[in-house]
């Protein structure tokens, strides 16, 4: 396999505007990296997943010949990524080589291909964006988890927590529709990168979405990651808003919800750091419609890890699983009556030097055939209330039911 990197020069169009039919992408603040065909792909099940990908991606960068002139985050060979949230799942991570690599960092664009490949040859065929065209056939409803049956797995939470069994434990409900005939996922994918430009826009094997929570970066041995927990929504006029946000940061119930989550990130990610940092007080977030509680963690690898195996490690963050890990992700199991898929996993890329970003796969939808399936959670501790976090979820559908029309 040989793969080349060179800068592209002159007039470039932004990478939005370049999005072919069925795009695999990962971007943030118009920055990022855009997958064109499929070159290889690499896929596990089960609880080691991590471990199978991990294997089977360095026994690929192993035969390949790379010549990367860019030297550039997400330059030379990667692979998109997109993982199952729980062990027990039947669906598929999987991590995709594509045959061409479009790419825009710090003001450089580049393109990476395999084996010859050219953006002609496989955009020759692909259909014209049509702006206007409907996603959905019909509206969303409720999927497998209704909103009065989300608001009962809430309070049967609250026992378990009150029984000690859990301190935290996030739950999270589902929406479905059927697809309209002419579906182009490039539409919503546009909404979204618009309008959560501070997010990280993802579209992976029919995953997509916008996260804004970062689970781990890896870069020359610098880590980092960014902690959510802790939500409320946008005020009306810009006082409201302000103390809003004054007011979750001041929050005792949204503080302990998201000081759980720091510290299962500074613990996952010791073991692999010469040190760990975490922000002393979380800052309050503003997204276009909610404020979150958010904490940024650095770190310097002190081994040879890669992203993927630290993402192995992090995953699930307390911030989509729950305090204790494991007790929490068997309530889970008990409380919510669907496979959560790749939903709250790991989505993102790795590059053959083991460097690479990875976001948590969140306000983002899963294709299934013909039809839908976008959810979304939230975190129950004690003084949590089932109605306020049933209209939490409806605040985390915003981005994707938006997005989709």
């Amino acid at each position: 396999m040989r793969v080349v990197s060179k800068e592209l020069t002159g007039d470039i169009a932004p990478l939005l505007q370049r999005l072919p039919a069925n795009p695999i992408t990962f971007l943030r603040h118009g920055e990022g990296i855009v997958g064109i065909g499929e070159h290889a792909r690499l896929t596990a099940i089960g609880p080691n997943r991590f471990a199978e990908l991990s294997a089977a991606w360095l026994a690929l960068v192993a035969e390949a010949q790379v010549t990367d002139e860019v030297n550039l985050p997400g330059s030379g060979l990667l692979a998109f990524g997109a993982i199952a949230f729980a062990d027990a799942s039947t669906s598929e991570s999987t991590l995709i080589v594509p045959r061409v690599v479009l790419g825009h960092r710090d003001g450089r664009n580049w393109i990476t291909t395999i084996d010859g490949a050219t953006l002609e040859d496989l955009n020759a065929d692909a259909a014209p964006l049509l702006a206007d065209s409907p996603s959905l056939a019909e509206p969303l409803v409720p999927g497998r988890l209704t909103r009065s049956g989300f608001k009962q797995a809430v309070a049967s939470a609250l026992e378990a927590i009150a029984a000690d069994r859990v301190e935290k434990v996030v739950l999270a409900r589902d929406l479905v529709a059927p697809l309209a005939s002419d579906f182009d996922i490039r539409n919503p994918l546009i909404a979204l990168a618009e309008t959560y430009p501070s997010c990280w826009v993802y579209s992976v094997d029919g995953l997509f979405g916008a996260s804004p929570e970062l689970l781990v970066r890896v870069s020359h041995k610098q880590v980092s990651a960014r902690v959510l927990a802790g939500t409320a929504a946008r005020g009306t006029d810009k006082g409201v808003d302000h103390a809003i946000g004054q007011a979750l940061a001041t929050s005792h119930k949204n503080l302990a919800e998201h000081r759980f989550a720091v510290d299962s990130m500074v613990r996952s990610l010791e073991p692999f750091c010469e040190h760990v940092d975490a922000d002393e007080s979380p800052f309050s977030l503003a997204l276009p419609n909610v404020w979150h509680l958010a904490s940024d963690v650095h770190g310097v690898l002190s081994s040879n890890s890669t992203v993927l195996d630290l993402a192995a490690a992090i995953h699930p963050t307390a911030a989509v699983a729950g305090t204790p890990r494991a007790n929490a992700i068997e309530l889970i199991a008990e409380l919510e009556p669907f496979d959560r898929g790749r939903y709250a996993g790991p989505v993102g890329w790795i590059g053959a030097d083991g460097d690479g970003e990875w976001a948590i796969a969140l306000r983002g939808a899963q294709l299934e055939g013909s039809n839908i399936r976008a959810f979304a959670g939230c975190g129950i501790v004690s003084e949590s209330e089932p109605d306020s976090e049933a209209a939490e979820t409806d605040l985390k559908f915003k981005p994707i039911t938006d997005a989709l029309g």
